[in-house]
C-alpha cells in the first residue's frame, strides 16, 4: 500500500509545484529568468532538510518520511526542469542569467537544506 501512497503524494507534490510556479510567474516580472523553479527547488530543499533533521534526531513513522520526502517533495522539486531552463538560457546566449540561475539555485538549495536540517533537529 505504501508505494501507492508515495505515488499519490508525488502527484500532490507535482500539483503544488504547478501552483507555486504559476503564482510566482503571475506575481513577478522576471524578464525570462525561471524564478518559479528556483523558488520551488529552494523551498523543497528547505522542507526536505526539516524532514531529514527531524528523523535524524527524533523518532517517527518511517512510512510518513517516505510519503513526505520521497513522495510529496519528490513530486514538488524538479531537477529536470532546472536543467532544461539552464539549457535554454545557455542556448539563448544568456551566460550571466545562466550563472545566476543555476549557481544561485545550487547555493540557495544547499543552504536551505542545511537550515532545514538544523531547524528539524531542534
Amino acid at each position: 500500500m505504501i508505494p501507492f501512497l508515495v505515488a499519490l503524494a508525488g502527484g500532490f507534490g507535482a500539483v503544488a509545484r504547478f501552483v507555486v510556479d504559476s503564482e510566482v510567474a503571475r506575481r513577478t516580472t522576471n524578464r525570462g529568468m525561471p524564478l518559479g523553479t528556483a523558488v520551488i527547488n529552494v523551498t523543497g530543499s528547505l522542507l526536505l532538510g526539516v524532514i531529514t533533521g527531524w528523523w535524524a534526531t527524533h523518532t517517527g513513522d518511517p512510512e510518513l518520511k517516505q510519503l513526505l520526502g520521497t513522495g510529496f517533495l519528490g513530486g514538488y522539486t524538479t531537477f529536470s526542469t532546472a536543467c532544461v531552463e539552464a539549457a535554454r538560457l545557455a542556448r539563448g546566449g544568456r551566460g550571466w542569467a545562466l550563472l545566476v540561475h543555476a549557481g544561485g539555485m545550487l547555493v540557495l538549495s544547499v543552504a536551505g537544506a542545511a537550515l532545514g536540517f538544523w531547524l528539524g533537529s531542534l
